[in-house]
């Protein structure tokens, strides 16, 4: 589990070196001259040295949404994800990984919908580290982890749900909004492991293959056509219906059954036909 790490201020151990410089400085100006003091002034020139280079091998500096996983020798000894001059322990190696928000867009893939249809679907993930430890240790590469965890997570959401609801109340993948909400709930179960947080993914790109998209197409046209022309239809039928009643209450002509069948045919062909109609002239009688 992620755990902070020692730090103190970077400030404070720059003073902590000039210190140590300047006392070596001082004992070597003290002796310099002085019979018998050789060794005092190569031993201070010695642990001087070892001492600035200890303190030197601890500075970090952090920038905000950053942070430094901190080992030493191998062993986990904590992170440090505050901005700024920091020290801490010599010798150690800091991995730096940063907490900034990602997100890439998956490439566009081909698999079958849940009718068995070819479809092209792409997405797009918004994620970023909340845990450094399991993105440093849990995977191997957090964020291919991430893209390959998308990439599937986008394979089984195609496969689950049609293109498109050819049922009422049957969800398909054109519904963005439930199919985004699940998609996200699905890739932060699949990407905690690696220590990421999912924060959005929608779906960018979504087609038939390019080898039915013609079938599909004609298909959609066919049942655009068939519900426009039920919309007619009913309309067609209620106006010829309101024509004879108002035929009937005001007394403009009695028909029969048979001219009031000829009647409903013919409105019917001038209301639901896709051309203008031809009027033909009776010059006779009615009957």
């Amino acid at each position: 589990m992620q755990r902070k790490a020692f730090r103190v201020s970077g400030f404070i151990m720059v003073v902590v070196a000039l210190l140590v410089a300047a006392a070596m400085i001082a004992i070597i100006a003290a002796n310099v001259g002085v019979p018998g003091t050789d060794g005092v002034m190569g031993a201070a020139v010695v642990v001087g040295t070892l001492l600035l280079v200890l303190i030197a091998t601890g500075f970090i500096v952090i920038s905000p949404n950053d942070a430094r996983v901190i080992q030493f020798f191998g062993k986990y000894v904590g992170t440090i994800g505050e901005p700024g001059f920091h020290w801490t322990w010599p010798l150690t190696e800091k991995t730096k990984i940063s907490k900034r928000v990602r997100n890439f867009e998956s490439n566009r893939l081909k698999v079958s919908d849940a009718d068995g249809n070819p479809v092209e679907i792409a997405a797009v993930v918004v994620w970023r580290v909340v845990d450094t430890y399991a993105a440093k240790f849990a995977v191997d590469d957090f964020a291919h982890f991430v893209e390959v965890q998308a990439e599937t997570a986008v394979r089984h959401l195609a496969t689950s749900y049609p293109y498109e609801a050819h049922a009422s109340g049957r969800a398909s993948l054109r519904d963005s909004a439930s199919v985004s909400d699940e998609l996200t709930a699905e890739l932060r179960e699949r990407v905690t492991l690696a220590g990421v947080e999912v924060v959005e993914s929608r779906i960018t790109h979504l087609a038939y293959a390019a080898e039915i998209a013609q079938a599909m197409l004609a298909r959609q046209q066919a049942q655009a056509i068939v519900a426009a022309r039920s919309t007619i239809v009913e309309g067609a039928v209620g106006m010829v219906s309101s024509a004879l009643e108002q035929l009937r209450e005001q007394g403009v002509v009695e028909l029969d059954e048979e001219r009031k069948a000829q009647m409903v045919s013919n409105l019917l062909v001038v209301l639901c036909g896709d051309r203008n109609a031809q009027p033909v002239v009776n010059a006779g009688t009615l009957y």
